[in-house]
């Protein structure tokens, strides 16, 4: 059911703008515990109130990147264990990953990247497993994308056919793709085989994420996957190493 697969650690920290967890004055990186405490707060918090407090944060310098890979991303992670733990109930998680992706959304709007629309930027889909009902994480990761210089774009909720309509239609670098829900190793191969099928790119990578992946990266070998990543700064160095025929020279915004 999880959709965060954006993991709490930090990855590649020479990826994002340089003002997260692990670099920039004291005042840009989150303090011990600060991320622990705020894990749990959207199920306690409306979203105007949680947006409030994720702007304390902003206002004193962290990084929108590490707002969402090091805050919000962790908290859905966690809202996803006290489900499973069956310490709240299902709307409950609902409601409180909505509160997170109204949080981000609004994080992102109010500090838009500068360089998100060049168009020799190589080209990314990211989109849930068809059958998963969340994208939440899916979400997180193309944002990231998008800040880095990516041109990138992500479907909610996809049909299997939408999916590949999707994909037949452009000429993607990457299509990024991730399982939440427990669904046949067979069916996720056949899904990779028909994207690389129907892409009019040649040469088209396909990477794979998730708590089911996370728990198993042996899956990428047995679905025919090219890479995964546990979290958003990963999957990004990741795809910089894959996608190397493009013009455009990528670099942490």
């Amino acid at each position: 059911m999880l959709l965060a697969h954006c993991d709490a650690s930090c990855g590649d920290a020479s990826c994002g703008d340089g003002r997260g967890v692990e670099s920039g004055a004291p005042g840009s990186r989150f303090q011990p515990g600060e991320a622990e405490r705020f894990a749990t707060r959207p199920l306690e918090l409306e979203a105007d109130d949680l947006l409030t407090e994720v702007e304390v944060f902003v206002a004193r310098g962290v990084s929108v990147e590490s707002i969402m890979v090091d805050l919000l991303a962790p908290s859905a992670r966690r809202l996803g264990e006290l489900w499973e733990a069956d310490e709240c109930d299902f709307v409950d998680v609902t409601m409180g990953l909505w509160r997170l992706q109204e949080v981000m959304r609004e994080i992102a709007l109010r500090s838009p990247s500068l360089v998100r629309f060049f168009s020799a930027a190589p080209t990314v889909l990211f989109t849930p497993m068809p059958g998963d009902q969340h994208s939440f994480g899916a979400l997180m990761v193309e944002e990231v994308f998008a800040r880095s210089g990516w041109q990138s774009e992500v479907l909610f909720k996809p049909g299997r056919s939408e999916l590949l309509a999707n994909v037949a239609e452009r000429s993607l670098d990457l299509v990024g793709l991730t399982l939440s829900c427990d669904c046949p190793t067979g069916t996720v191969a056949e899904l990779i085989a028909a994207i690389r099928a129907v892409s009019p790119n040649t040469e088209t990578r396909v990477i794979i994420g998730g708590p089911r992946v996370n728990a198993d990266p042996g899956l990428v070998a047995l679905v025919g996957a090219d890479g995964t990543a546990s979290d958003a700064r990963s999957a990004l160095a990741l795809a910089q190493r894959l996608v190397t025929s493009t013009s455009f020279s990528l670099g942490c915004v």
